[in-house]
């Protein structure tokens, strides 16, 4: 699921909607870094992006930050 849309900049999800996708198991994983931010990313991505980093374990993949959002 792209956060903010195809360019990032979209509203959608919001993190009230992240957050009940994850609870309902329907997301699995976040990929981090740093793309919403480099690109002018909406302020839902970034804050979706912040609450992740502070609730979930990173992890690091292949040079890339991977979440479990199913061990929180």
């Amino acid at each position: 699921m792209p956060l903010g849309g195809f360019n990032g900049s979209d509203p959608s999800p919001t993190l009230e909607q992240f957050q009940s996708y994850v609870r309902a198991g329907r997301v699995h994983y976040f990929l981090g870094g740093t793309g919403f931010q480099a690109n002018g990313g909406s302020r839902e991505a970034q804050q979706i992006a912040a609450w992740v980093a502070r609730t979930f374990t990173a992890t690091t993949v292949g040079g890339v930050t991977v979440y479990d959002l199913t061990a929180g």
